[in-house]
């Protein structure tokens, strides 16, 4: 009869364990028995495939940075050729007005402009026009070349003479003969110019 109760006690202790691992799992004097056993070559397995995730994951990653670096660059392309195009449509509509400004400013310089009468409000008229349409250039971003006491630049300027000039150093530009344009930092049209040898 006491063998009888002595198993009976061991099976309440048991009871109250399994209750008390399910009341509390994560009491950690209360250790549940699990045992798993992995063969080294299982566990060789899982760490290969384990590498061969993080690989893949590192090279998705690097082709995701590169294609948003690309991204990138295409968009500031496109918004620089965009940019360039509006230039470049402005540049060819102003180019063939270049010629007619030159005209006015002839015109204007010339000795025998009237100061009198009806020829002198013409030429005032001309004159207003003339500076109209510079300012209608301006407003577009095309400016006059500043080229007065300046050296000769093959990259703004085109000389159509060199002569000998005391009054000037070597390359120093004489007279302009055709003033030059620029919009913005591009050249529109060189200056025409004679420069000291």
């Amino acid at each position: 009869m006491m063998a009888k109760k002595h198993k009976k006690d061991e099976d309440e202790k048991d009871n109250q364990d399994q209750n008390a691992q399910v009341e509390h799992p994560m009491n950690p004097e209360i250790e549940p028995e699990v045992t798993v056993l992995y063969t080294e070559e299982e566990l060789a397995k899982l760490r290969s495939e384990l590498d061969a995730a993080m690989a893949k994951s590192e090279e998705y990653l690097q082709g995701w940075q590169r294609e948003r670096a690309e991204f990138y660059n295409y968009k500031k392309r496109v918004e620089r050729e965009q940019s360039q195009g509006s230039h470049n449509a402005i540049g060819n509509a102003i180019r063939r007005y270049l010629d007619i400004a030159d005209d006015f400013a002839r015109a204007l310089k010339n000795i025998n402009r009237p100061t009198e009468g009806d020829g002198a409000i013409w030429a005032e008229g001309i004159d207003l026009i003339y500076r109209k349409m510079l300012g209608a250039f301006e407003a577009d971003g095309v400016k006059v070349m500043d080229t007065d006491g300046k050296t000769f630049d093959p990259n703004l300027h085109e000389a159509i003479s060199s002569e000998d000039s005391p009054d000037h150093a070597s390359g120093q530009i004489i007279e302009v003969v055709q003033p030059g344009y620029t919009l913005g930092d591009r050249v529109l049209r060189p200056a025409r110019v004679r420069v000291a040898r």
